[in-house]
């Protein structure tokens, strides 16, 4: 069982679903890629004097070419079209509106080499990453531009209880676009480890995140180094009734050549602990999350995460504040059977509680609802985040309605 919070997956990160592959001969495999969303997003923010409504088409298409070897070829484009002009999408211009950060643009979106053995694994190229839970490096799957990175990287597996992952990336693709000048990629060194261990019940990981930004680009604000460990267990307590834990620490501090704005270096906490289990037919889930704060100077980031699955989908915290951020939530959902023509009908809401980690601040409180479902390669979802700002930001309310189709 996941936790409730990532209950619809397919509708926040998920990556694009990929179809059978088809043989074509002398060993040779071909898998077509097609996927499209279409999304309205409704933005009524305090601040502004008129809402945000998007509506996008994002359209991906490619292909992928496997041998029995275990070497295979892909490639990838993707595009967004915005089919009216009633919001920010931080490159059209439009600053009277709200930001929904989905700006038209076309691009390269995975070109890539692998080979894929029985216990090793390898791939070259622009490729997707998302390691663990994406609370670090993720894919950004919610926007409609993926975040993608080129890079090399290495995945040991099926070694016994012991997995590795190893990635080198010199840039990461951003969502933002083509047309966004210096925004649309960062470059540098960046060096992504794991290390797992599966104990029975219980999952270890050990993680390592040095990221070095080109010193000439304002990123370099976000020049860390990051270590921690992961555990994730679970629990059978009685027939059909269990508890899932997680549990994460990590110490993040500065590295090369980090640019912060308050302090020449810092050190700080993040740490998460949740459990999540069943009653009555629905999913609970409690959990507290911490990016930590440098005696308010400073505060835990993490750049490359898939940062909307993570402290409100209003997308408040997208960069933690100086003070750092605590964050108490609660999340209850449930799967729906019996609703005629919709056998995968599921909804969640959760309530989060933000306080600062140095000072005492409260920040404010978020309302997220969703519902959706997905029929074979069709997916519907609808969300709604409202937080209600108390010391930190403006209320926000956000609605998505969104069609998907994945091949």
């Amino acid at each position: 069982m996941r936790r409730v919070a990532l209950l619809l997956a397919a509708g926040v990160s998920a990556p694009t679903l990929a179809a059978n592959p088809v043989p074509v001969g002398d060993g040779f495999s071909i898998t077509p890629i097609i996927d499209a969303r279409l999304r309205y997003e409704h933005v009524d923010q305090a601040g502004f004097a008129r809402d945000g409504d998007a509506i996008t088409l994002r359209a991906r298409a490619g292909v992928e070419v496997g041998h029995e070897s275990g070497f295979s070829f892909l490639a990838e484009g993707e595009g967004t079209v915005a089919l009216n002009d009633h919001y920010n999408s931080t490159t059209n211009g439009r600053g009277m509106f709200p930001v929904v950060a989905d700006p038209e643009t076309i691009e390269l979106n995975r070109l890539q080499v692998g080979y894929a053995g029985e216990t090793f694994v390898a791939t070259v190229g622009r490729q997707r990453i998302l390691l663990g839970d994406s609370r670090f490096v993720g894919n950004v799957g919610w926007r409609e531009n993926e975040q993608t990175f080129d890079a090399v990287r290495i995945q040991l597996r099926e070694l016994g209880p012991f997995t590795a992952d190893a990635a080198y990336a010199i840039s990461e693709r951003t969502i933002f676009g083509f047309d966004s000048g210096i925004r649309e990629s960062f470059e540098g060194d960046f060096i992504l480890l794991h290390a797992g261990l599966d104990l029975g019940p219980v999952d270890l990981t050990a993680f390592a995140y040095l990221l070095d930004h080109d010193a000439s680009e304002p990123r370099a604000r976000f020049d860390s180094q990051t270590y921690g460990l992961r555990a994730t267990a679970a629990l059978p307590i009685s027939e059909g009734f269990s508890i899932n834990l997680e549990a994460s620490y990590a110490r993040q501090s500065d590295y090369q050549d980090y640019l912060g704005p308050l302090t020449a270096d810092y050190s700080a906490d993040y740490i998460l602990l949740s459990a999540t289990t069943s009653l009555a037919g629905f999913n609970l889930t409690l959990g507290y999350e911490e990016l930590g704060s440098d005696d308010g100077l400073e505060a835990v980031q993490t750049p490359l995460a898939t940062l909307h699955k993570f402290n409100g989908w209003a997308d408040i915290f997208l960069i933690t504040p100086p003070m750092g951020l605590r964050d108490h939530y609660v999340t209850i959902g449930r799967s729906i059977p019996g609703v005629p023509f919709l056998p995968d009908l599921r909804a969640a809401v959760t309530y989060h509680a933000f306080d600062s980690d140095y000072g005492g601040i409260d920040y404010g409180s978020e309302w997220d609802a969703l519902i959706g479902f997905r029929i074979g390669p069709f997916g519907a979802l609808v969300k709604y985040a409202n937080y209600d700002a108390d010391s930190f930001g403006a209320d926000v309310e956000r609605l998505w309605a969104q069609l998907e189709y994945s091949f």
